[in-house]
């Protein structure tokens, strides 16, 4: 066995979306040196096993890294995702974080980048790193933190098989493979009522299978957020606002748990498939508009929970069961997408540095947020109390849940200048995406955010109170 020691600062464990942007802002902010550790031979973390069709839920203008735009700023001409700026598809994704670290963080000299390896922590606590594929083994002597970038684990359907009893004669396939599909089936059935079966819904319906072939087995119906209130750039400026105003201004206003769910859908904050049904599952999903138009095509839609067996000419789920058409191709969509940490964990501990979110639905600005407090603060209280940490969502009163520890981490970042003037200019700064070419002396950029911030300030002394009153109402959902 081949080993060799490595001495450095900082040990980053992953080399996915969060781990890039994390080190990215590191490399700016200081002089340190950096190991990182990922089982993939690329860098980009799970969009290595994505399906190859999958694109950003929001705009590339703020996804990434700091330092490297990743966004061409052209919109869909037309489409279900028409007027809406550009959504990086899979293969700009990796191309994207392959320039990131050849031309970025390698000739820094202080990266160093160990991929097909694996990270195990002795019984002494020493850090080690095996090949996957060789003999060789590195020890790596850390002076500074372990960077943890692993808590956030994202599931896809080509590494996690189904959790359901398949016949051997059914036909069954992850979403990655309906690319590979080379006849016509008489029906097609999505297994999954998260993102990954929206996306295969919408490959069929574009590939050309009629909504009628189209089966879509939802255990829950979700809460959707809309696109359009994450574009970039000025001419969204105004309405991004108001959208998020409208969702402080919901929480205001609530009087009941549906209520409030009436208002976000009224204000266009949240959107459903079917006005009929009450979501009673929110994992941040985001559709244009057209594509819920799209989505909302297929009316043959099984709510009986999830799937326990699918048998030749049956689907045995929870609540029941429902026949079909031996020659069924399944799409299995199934994989769990992301973990919660720890209840337990923090993100700043002695000796550690845990990757996890301070700004809801927006992981890599977290990430490259989290660096730059890493950088310029010394004090883990103090860290702490500027990145608590913002759970991930499923039932939908998480949309609460998500805001209380945003809008807590957000009135800290505003009592310190080098934070906000960081936050300012950052690339990955949704709010300030939708403000990039708007002229400073535009009046309704400080009418706005002076708004913003008033109502914002509102819903954060309220949602403790309706967490409170709507905590029977969540177990209720949490069991559906």
């Amino acid at each position: 066995m081949t080993e060799k020691k490595i001495e450095t600062d900082y040990l980053v464990i992953g080399c996915g979306a969060s781990a890039m942007a994390f080190v990215d802002t590191l490399l700016e902010e200081t002089d340190h040196r950096i190991v990182m550790v990922d089982r993939h031979d690329r860098p980009g973390g799970h969009w290595n096993d994505a399906y190859p069709f999958v694109r950003l839920h929001q705009p590339s203008a703020y996804y990434g890294v700091g330092s490297r735009e990743l966004g061409r700023g052209v919109t869909y001409p037309d489409g279900p995702n028409a007027g809406g700026y550009d959504l990086a598809s899979k293969a700009e994704i990796l191309d994207y974080y392959d320039q990131v670290m050849q031309q970025r963080f390698l000739p820094s000299g202080r990266v160093t980048w160990l991929p097909m390896s694996e990270y195990r922590r002795g019984p002494l606590g020493e850090h080690h790193v095996r090949s996957l594929l060789g003999d060789s083994r590195v020890e790596i002597v850390v002076a500074g933190k372990l960077v943890d970038a692993t808590h956030v684990g994202t599931e896809v359907a080509a590494t996690h098989g189904p959790r359901y009893s398949v016949m051997s004669q059914v036909q069954l396939i992850p979403i990655n493979g309906l690319p590979e599909v080379r006849r016509r089936h008489p029906c097609y059935t999505v297994v999954g009522a998260g993102k990954t079966g929206m996306d295969a819904c919408l490959w069929l319906l574009a590939n050309g299978v009629e909504p009628p072939r189209i089966r879509w087995i939802r255990p829950r119906d979700p809460w959707v957020l809309d696109r359009a209130a994450l574009q970039p750039f000025a001419e969204n400026f105004e309405y991004v606002m108001r959208n998020t105003i409208d969702g402080f201004r919901a929480i205001v206003e609530a009087t009941s748990a549906s209520n409030l769910f009436e208002l976000l859908e009224s204000y266009r904050v949240l959107m459903r498939f079917d006005p009929d049904v009450e979501p009673s599952a929110f994992r941040a999903a985001v559709l244009s508009r057209g594509e819920l138009e799209q989505l909302r095509r297929i009316q043959d839609v099984i709510r009986l929970g999830r799937v326990t067996t699918i048998e030749t000419s049956r689907v045995l789920l929870d609540d029941g069961s429902v026949d079909a058409d031996p020659d069924t191709l399944y799409i299995d969509c199934s994989a769990a997408a992301l973990h919660q940490p720890p209840p337990d964990v923090k993100i700043f501990e002695p000796g550690v540095v845990n990757l996890l979110v301070t700004r809801r639905v927006q992981p890599v600005f977290s990430a490259a947020l989290i660096g730059f407090v890493e950088s310029h603060f010394d004090d883990e209280d103090e860290k702490n109390a500027m990145c608590q940490v913002v759970p991930y969502p499923s039932v939908p009163l998480d949309w609460l849940t998500m805001w209380l520890p945003t809008l807590t981490n957000s009135a800290q970042w505003a009592l310190r200048p080098e934070v906000s003037r960081w936050i300012s200019g950052s690339r990955l700064n949704a709010i300030g995406a939708a403000g990039r070419g708007l002229d400073p002396a535009d009046p309704r950029r400080h009418q706005l955010r002076d708004l913003m911030r008033e109502t914002a300030i509102k819903a954060a002394m309220r949602i403790p109170e309706l967490l409170t009153r709507f905590s029977e109402r969540e177990e209720t959902w949490a069991r559906s």
